[in-house]
């Protein structure tokens, strides 16, 4: 078996989203990416990614577990992220660069685009992945090694650009299957079960009979479900639990069998 497949093995029989972003965190080191930043967003707006807590990243810029949120911040004041936003496929950030020369980046991007040289962040590719609808976008940044100039990871994409895109493409069809993280509190698995039944279509009368609880306990925990995915109304919240593949996990995370 190649390398690429049983990275792409490894990827696909990951059973967590952070073991799957282990692995191709450790599968892009060998090309010369050491730090990697992913976001994805099923509330996409003009020019925006919606809001930010709705926004499932994971990063190894920080190294430090709960991070990602404020790395995705960054990247969204960068030039790359107008490029994402734009458009699909891959891009060297050697874009950004040309758009600075020309003197095409706003000041915001022009102070990120400095604090981002400034910390070491001075080469890498970004890849757009191509999503369904207008709502969603989902995008990978990967920085360069130290070592590595732009020059070298261009011409190393040109070799193996394709192989890196479809390890990207594995780990973000994979990541999206899953149950995801997002920076907000977690349901309960009470919260998750009154959803689903609602989801089933049942009524809060059917859904105490069911759980064995009184109505009122079944109003409580949708009610908690509603504040904790920050919506108005609870089919807002089967939609928004359906979004991030919250409805039939179990507590572990990982889909029922």
């Amino acid at each position: 078996m190649t390398d690429a497949l049983s990275q792409i093995r490894r990827i696909v029989s990951a059973r967590t989203p952070e073991a799957v972003w282990h692995e191709l965190a450790a599968a892009l080191k060998p090309f010369g990416f050491d730090r990697i930043l992913y976001g994805a967003t099923s509330n996409r707006r003009e020019g925006s990614v919606g809001d930010i807590q709705d926004v499932v990243s994971f990063t190894t810029i920080t190294r430090h577990p709960g991070r990602g949120r404020e790395d995705m911040s960054f990247f969204i004041r960068t030039p790359m992220f107008r490029w994402v936003m734009n458009n699909s496929g891959a891009s060297s950030w050697r874009w950004a660069e040309e758009q600075f020369a020309k003197g095409l980046l706003t000041p915001d991007e022009v102070a990120a685009r400095d604090l981002a040289r400034k910390s070491g962040l001075c080469a890498g590719y970004v890849i757009s992945f191509e999503e369904p609808g207008s709502r969603r976008a989902a995008a990978l940044s990967m920085i360069a090694a130290p070592d590595q100039t732009q020059d070298s990871i261009d011409a190393m994409w040109a070799e193996k650009g394709d192989e890196i895109i479809i390890l990207a493409q594995t780990m973000h069809l994979k990541i999206q299957s899953m149950p995801l993280k997002v920076h907000r509190r977690a349901l309960s698995p009470r919260q998750r079960e009154a959803l689903e039944w609602v989801a089933e279509g049942k009524t809060s009368q059917d859904i105490a009979i069911i759980m064995g609880i009184s109505p009122g306990m079944v109003e409580k925990h949708l009610r908690l479900a509603r504040e904790c995915l920050d919506v108005d109304t609870t089919a807002q919240a089967v939609a928004k639990a359906a979004m991030f593949n919250h409805l039939y996990a179990n507590p572990t995370g990982e889909p029922k069998r």
